[in-house]
């Protein structure tokens, strides 16, 4: 397992750390709850998430992960390609919980975990957390929230440049008697002031096809429009009060996530999203809507000759969980999918007919309660961090052990440990040992050596880095933070 960006994670102070990694006791990712270990047929590559709490930490109550950030996991981070590199991209900025928007702007890292560029929204506004995505290496969809003053009443009941290419607004498009859900539904979005206004349509994702025209998702309007690349103009809507396809069994869908086009050919598009089912805050305050029985991941074609859409397969979750928010559908290159159940926090890979062949929760125990992710994505990636591995040399009584990790990095499969004899730094070789986790152990069975240095190698017995020097210290952990769990 590795953390992606020791900038994201900071080095938070030793009394929020949980002491899972010897080498590197200030950091305290999830701990993975995998209740369906991973199928040999899952589809090769890591696992990237950011998940956080879903509520706030009160006093004699903690809610888990301890540090909110991004994270690559192995199944035992976001992805994409800019100009043909492989690149990490993520959102910076504030997070709205209540409402479910944020402010900031986008950041994109190289396998380094270097910032390469910082992409802002033109016009000066603030790009919102829910969508970044790139179309062909080149440009990128995101989108924004800004308060518009309407009258209500009649509705109570380029990466490279930053340049803005295409713009579209809701509000000339679709009026607000398409909202499911009714103004001030006992919840967020009263609709009363412009730092509580009506959030009628909800966007939460955008897509482009390849003759240029876009996928929109509108969440309270619980429908997907496709909209003319050049005019703006809606080509169609699927579901919602106003579709204009025929739902064939198990299409219905509402408060969805993450449609994305998956392919075109003639009168037949297939797209995929994720059903939410529900609306509502996690912690049962204010209203709460369900129409469906689970959340689940779904893939559907439609028909613009006939106008039928129909059910080409749907996920289900292993343990019935219907998430009131986030959450995504990822069709793999291998043809499986993986499904992320946003507010629940867990994710699991399916195989195309549905099978789940590997299903986990972003956190264990207790802190595994309130936790909350986004989206999920499975990638395949190559991490080489600027920023050297670390080492602690411990011993305790006659147990001495020597860890280390890299946090970042993907290609180590192995340490080779020295002792350092000498002001001049010559080494004797002590041992090996394979890299299986984000920090390797090497156990030297009661030897004591004054300094302790390791080189992290290749498959192909490369040396890729070097630790500092670690001096034998006294294996004592600090006392660890109280923690209980609460039911919420």
């Amino acid at each position: 397992m590795s953390s992606n960006g020791a900038r994201s994670i900071a080095c938070l102070p030793l009394a929020f750390a949980d002491w899972q990694f010897k080498s590197r006791p200030d950091l305290a990712p999830p701990r993975l709850n995998i209740t369906i270990p991973v199928a040999s047929d899952a589809d090769k590559g890591y696992l990237f998430v950011a998940p956080f709490a879903g509520f706030p930490d009160k006093p004699g109550e903690t809610y888990g992960p301890r540090q909110a950030a991004p994270y690559s996991f192995r199944d035992n981070g976001n992805l994409a390609r800019w100009n043909g590199k492989d690149v990490l991209f993520s959102f910076e900025g504030d997070h709205n919980a209540l409402h479910g928007h944020g402010h900031g702007h986008t950041t994109i890292l190289d396998q380094h975990y270097e910032t390469i560029r910082e992409l802002r929204a033109g016009n000066h506004k603030l790009t919102d957390k829910h969508e970044f995505h790139v179309i062909n290496e080149k440009t990128a969809l995101i989108q924004i929230y800004q308060p518009v003053p309407r009258d209500l009443s009649k509705w109570e009941l380029d990466i490279e440049t930053g340049k803005l290419l295409f713009e579209w607004s809701s509000l000339e498009h679709v009026l607000p008697d398409e909202a499911v859900l009714p103004l001030n539904p006992g919840q967020a979005g009263s609709g009363y002031n412009s730092s509580d206004a009506w959030d009628y349509f909800h966007i939460n994702l955008v897509d482009k096809d390849k003759h240029g025209n876009y996928l929109i998702s509108a969440r309270d309007a619980c429908s997907v429009h496709k909209i003319n690349g050049t005019s703006g103009e809606i080509i169609w809507r699927l579901d919602g009060k106003k579709s204009d396809f025929m739902l064939g069994r198990g299409v219905k869908f509402c408060f969805q996530h993450h449609a994305r086009f998956v392919s075109y050919e003639g009168d037949e598009e297939i797209i995929s999203l994720y059903d939410n089912s529900a609306h509502g805050t996690e912690d049962g305050r204010g209203r709460e809507v369900h129409t469906a029985s689970t959340s689940s991941g779904k893939i559907i074609k439609l028909n613009t000759r006939t106008w039928e859409a129909t059910l080409v397969q749907s996920f289900y979750p292993p343990d019935g969980l219907r998430s009131k928010s986030q959450g995504g559908t990822q069709l793999l290159p291998g043809g499986n999918v993986l499904v992320n159940w946003g507010s629940e926090g867990a994710v699991t890979e399916f195989r195309a007919d549905g099978t789940p062949i590997f299903h986990a929760y972003m956190d264990s125990g207790f802190l595994g309660e309130g936790v909350e992710n986004y989206r999920a994505f499975k990638y395949n990636w190559i991490g080489l961090p600027n920023e050297p591995p670390a080492i602690a040399y411990l011993g305790h009584g006659n147990d001495v052990a020597a860890y280390v990790s890299w946090n970042g990095d993907t290609e180590t499969a192995a340490w080779r440990f020295y002792s350092v004899i000498g002001d001049l730094g010559a080494r004797e070789f002590l041992g090996e040992a394979n890299r299986t986790s984000f920090e390797t152990l090497l156990s030297l069975k009661g030897l004591r050596v004054e300094k302790i240095v390791a080189d992290a190698l290749s498959a192909d017995w490369k040396v890729l880095a070097t630790t500092g020097i670690a001096t034998l210290e006294q294996d004592v952990e600090p006392p660890r933070r109280r923690l209980r769990a609460v039911s919420v």
